[in-house]
C-alpha cells in the first residue's frame, strides 16, 4: 500500500525536490503552497512521470487559521497522511531593528508556529495509529547567532530544539 505524504512548501527549492523523492518511491502526495500554479505543474508532472495521485491545497501559512485549514480538508478529503514534512519556510536579511516587523513576524509564523501548529494537528492520529512520521526541515543556521538573520537564525534553532525534544 502507497504512502501519502503531505509536504509543505512544495511549490519550489527543497519542498518540491522532496515531493519528487516521495513519488518516485511510489508514494502519493498531498502538496501545499501559496502558488497554485506552481503547485498544479509540479502535479502534473508527477502524476504523469511517476503514476501517482498527488492533492494540491492552496495555502498561506503565514495565515494563522491556514494549518488547520489543511488539516480539516485532508480529513475531510478522507486522505490518511504517513509522513507530515514541515518544510515550508523563509528567511530575511537585515538589522533587526530597520527590518519591517510584519515580515518578521510572518516569519515566526510560518517557521514556527504553522510547523507547530501542522505537528500537533496530525500527531495524535500518528500515535492512534501506531504509525507516521514527521520531517522538520531546519537549517544549520539553528547551530549559531546569525548576525543580519537574527530572527531567521532562531526559528531554526526553535524548529531544532522542538524536534529533539518530540523525538
Amino acid at each position: 500500500m502507497s504512502k501519502t505524504a503531505l509536504i509543505t512548501g512544495a511549490s519550489a527549492g527543497i519542498g518540491r525536490e522532496l515531493a519528487i523523492i516521495h513519488a518516485a518511491a511510489g508514494g502519493n502526495l498531498v502538496i501545499t503552497a501559496r502558488r497554485e500554479d506552481r503547485l498544479n505543474q509540479l502535479k502534473a508532472e508527477l502524476e504523469k512521470t511517476y503514476t501517482v495521485k498527488v492533492v494540491i491545497i492552496v495555502k498561506d501559512l503565514t495565515q494563522p487559521g491556514a494549518p488547520a485549514e489543511i488539516y480539516n480538508e485532508i480529513k475531510k478529503a478522507g486522505i490518511e497522511i504517513d509522513y507530515l514534512v514541515n518544510n515550508a519556510g523563509f528567511g530575511g536579511r537585515g538589522k533587526f531593528y530597520e527590518r519591517d516587523m510584519q515580515a518578521d513576524l510572518d516569519m515566526i509564523q510560518l517557521n514556527i508556529l504553522a510547523l507547530t501548529t501542522l505537528t500537533r494537528l496530525f500527531l495524535p492520529d500518528f500515535v492512534k495509529r501506531g504509525h507516521g512520521k514527521i520531517l522538520n526541515v531546519s537549517s544549520i543556521a539553528c547551530l549559531i547567532p546569525g548576525p543580519l538573520h537574527a530572527v531567521y537564525y532562531a526559528t531554526k534553532a526553535y524548529v531544532t530544539s522542538f524536534s529533539n525534544a518530540l523525538a
